[in-house]
């Protein structure tokens, strides 16, 4: 990092080191080398004599479902639960028999077959689509035999399954080549299993006094991810905020007392669906949340209770087992946690964790100090080139951290991985001394921004404030994800928006909306489409001067005249078939200078025309409009066929969200090269200029009659006084 100002960034501080036993000199050596004040353990690591007595505030990892295997065993009805459905089965005669768990991976799951559990147990006609009468079906300890089947129907079974292999402990067996002892996980809904769970915290409160924050590995039920026994579908299906690993007949009954109504099978498979977080969620599956979120923050307030008890802190980890905690919800704020701690690959990881309720916000830096990534590439191991890679997510993460900072930033995994990747060490220095700077530059004020308010809006609304489900690279195939992550650094206040807040007003102060998703998704609305006063809310407010920005497949619902139910507002529709004889407006396409440029990467849908004569193409791919511009009443509606992220898209969308305010623009720092990112702090006079690329940079910074001519090497950061 260049500083050419007179700012002290602090050399230290406000880093978090995962330390290793065996490894002492090493990790002495690195929490000076890295500004470290804190020391944590990691998986499977512990903290020696040496290193928690060497003066720093230490972190204790605690997963408080599993590392329980001894009292699972005593007494096994307190394991965690899902509900399966077996592959569908053709009947070629009058009996049919089905194993549940074929395809499944067996070291994860073992059939519940107990009285409480084959209450919910449902046999399904999938050819018809309804469920098999009891009497016609049996179970023999290992297979369901139907009866009286139906010739060339195909058949499935909805069976409850024990969860026998915690998932978290099962990728690093299977992807680390971890040998220990297969970990398993306890379900707190059981009293027995409470009563031990919070006697365990006392104890384990209670035999390490060296610790000063616990570190909850989150919390109770870790997100859906459902292995196969084929090498080919390892994972057949995986949600980071499903809440499919919650069900237990425990839960169901409970839920039954307090709503009055019976969940069933079905309610989780969803014709083997399954309730995945990209669909609109059934009333069924909105109050069954409620139901658990109320559930997880009422055991983990008394938990952190307890931690509170021993004069420790209580930090959570938001991944893994984090289901029913979302930082955004309702009860989040009521658990009393001190800090919350997030894994980021990006930016809009970023924001989700600065904006969480508690008092200090940490991240976990990538890469993970483990021999290979998540996607199976090398890192730490022969081949891995893991600077490359913390270059790549700080560049991310770092625009976004000029917009909202955090308080913290650390590192998790196995330290004796850093020997031999001297490069890696140095990257990290500069990153420590790089988020340090950011974060002094807060503390002296807020930074520069538009007057531009910006609503995206979908199903979920606030709960799902900047994410969707899980990581970039686990949702990157939805428009929205990259529409977020170009947000998080961009210099506008952004609201997440759900369709009924925007019925009731909530539309009024916010300057653009968007709209992204596909036909039917939660992001772009589903049935939501179908309410008259969300269509009239929203043509009001572009109108009466408001900009509406719909992506991929936006207000799309089947049964009107449009199926874009704001085709009127964009001056786009999409054909399903209904106009293939019908006229085609033709158009001249037209450029925006630093807009049109975004139509490199917009994928075309054939299917989209123009409704309207005075709409304008501004981008156009084989002949297709994929980026539009139509003026309605003071407002107009804008329309892209795709998003994708990137430093030009990054820029073209914020151009595109100045269209009609350009003379907005010439109040913020902007470079000519969309690759370098500007964030001034007016009350210390200080701008950052913010490299995204791996190559140098020469080029010039404007804002208004002002201007700069600054270099950057690559991913380079410079401070500098405006």
């Amino acid at each position: 990092m260049k500083n050419e100002t007179g700012i002290q960034v602090p050399a230290s501080g406000d880093f978090t080191l995962p330390g290793e036993s065996g490894y002492e000199g090493l990790t002495l050596e690195l929490a000076r080398e890295w500004g470290a004040d804190v020391i944590r353990d990691s998986d499977g690591t512990k903290l020696s004599d040496d290193i928690l007595g060497a003066g720093y505030t230490i972190y204790s990892t605690v997963c408080v479902i599993r590392e329980h295997n001894e009292f699972i065993s005593a007494h096994p009805d307190t394991r965690q639960e899902t509900f399966l459905s077996s592959e569908p089965v053709m009947a070629d005669g009058e009996e049919v028999c089905i194993d549940p768990m074929a395809g499944f991976f067996r070291e994860q799951f073992e059939v519940n077959d107990s009285e409480d559990a084959m209450r919910y147990w449902q046999v399904w006609d999938r050819t018809q689509e309804k469920t098999v009468p009891e009497g016609q079906w049996s179970w023999d300890g290992r297979r369901v035999i139907i009866r009286g089947a139906e010739k060339w129907h195909r058949y499935t079974v909805s069976f409850l399954a024990w969860r026998v292999w915690e998932e978290i402990n099962m990728y690093n067996h299977t992807t680390n080549h971890w040998t220990s002892e297969h970990l398993m996980q306890l379900d707190p809904r059981h009293p027995e299993a409470w009563a031990y769970l919070k006697d365990w915290m006392r104890r384990w409160c209670e035999e390490h006094p060296a610790t000063n924050v616990v570190r909850l590995t989150s919390l109770f039920y870790n997100f859906v991810w459902i292995f196969g026994d084929a090498e080919r579908l390892r994972t057949r299906f995986t949600d980071w905020a499903s809440y499919d690993f919650t069900v237990s007949p425990a839960a169901l009954d409970a839920f039954r007392e307090e709503y009055g109504y019976e969940l069933c099978a079905e309610d989780f498979i969803r014709q083997g669906k399954l309730q995945a977080t990209h669909m609109p969620p059934t009333a069924h599956k909105k109050d069954y949340m409620d139901f658990i979120q109320r559930f997880v923050a009422e055991k983990a307030k008394e938990l952190v209770d307890i931690i509170h008890g021993f004069g420790k802190q209580a930090y959570v980890f938001y991944d893994d087992s984090w289901v029913g905690m979302e930082p955004d919800g309702k009860y989040f704020s009521s658990v009393g946690f001190d800090g919350l701690i997030k894994c980021i690959f990006n930016g809009f990881e970023c924001r989700l964790c600065a904006g969480a309720k508690v008092p200090a916000h940490e991240i976990r830096l990538h890469p993970y100090l483990f021999p290979v990534g998540l996607g199976g590439l090398p890192t730490f191991s022969e081949g891995g080139h893991p600077e490359i890679d913390a270059k790549i997510y700080w560049s991310r993460a770092r625009r976004a951290l000029a917009r909202q900072t955090v308080q913290r930033i650390g590192l998790g995994g196995y330290l004796h991985l850093t020997e031999g990747f001297p490069e890696f060490t140095k990257t990290i220095t500069e990153i420590a001394e790089e988020f340090r700077a950011i974060k002094a530059l807060h503390e002296g004020g807020e930074p520069e921004k538009l007057n531009l308010r910006v609503g995206v809006v979908h199903t979920w609304g606030k709960l799902r404030s900047w994410t969707l489900s899980g990581h970039f690279h686990e949702t990157n195939t939805h428009d929205l994800i990259h529409i977020n992550e170009a947000l998080s650094g961009l210099p506008v206040d952004v609201k997440f928006l759900s369709f009924e807040e925007i019925e009731e007003g909530a539309w009024q102060g916010i300057d653009v909306i968007i709209n992204a998703g596909r036909a039917g998704d939660a992001w772009s609305g589903g049935d939501a489409w179908k309410s008259d006063k969300l269509v009239e809310a929203l043509t009001q407010f572009a109108y009466e001067g408001g900009m509406f920005i719909g992506v991929g497949e936006p207000s799309a619902a089947d049964g009107y005249d449009h199926f874009f139910r704001m085709a009127h507002v964009l001056g786009v529709d999409e054909d399903k078939g209904d106009y293939v004889c019908h006229g085609k407006w033709q158009y001249e396409a037209e450029t925006i200078p630093g807009v049109s440029i975004l139509a490199e990467k917009l994928k075309a849908n054939d299917r989209i025309f123009l409704t309207d004569g005075t709409t304008r193409v501004i981008g156009e791919k084989d002949g297709t409009p994929v980026m539009t511009v139509h003026d309605f009443g003071k407002g107009r509606g804008i329309y892209l066929s795709s998003f994708r992220v990137g430093a030009k898209a990054e820029r073209a969308l914020l151009e595109l969200m100045l269209t009609g305010r350009e003379e907005d623009a010439g109040k913020i720092w902007l470079a000519d090269a969309p690759e370098v990112d500007c964030a001034a702090f007016p009350k210390t006079g200080v701008t950052l200029f913010m490299n995204q690329s791996g190559r140098e940079i020469e080029t010039t910074a404007r804002r208004g009659a002002q201007e700069k001519r600054i270099t950057l090497p690559p991913y380079g950061m410079l401070m500098v006084n405006d």
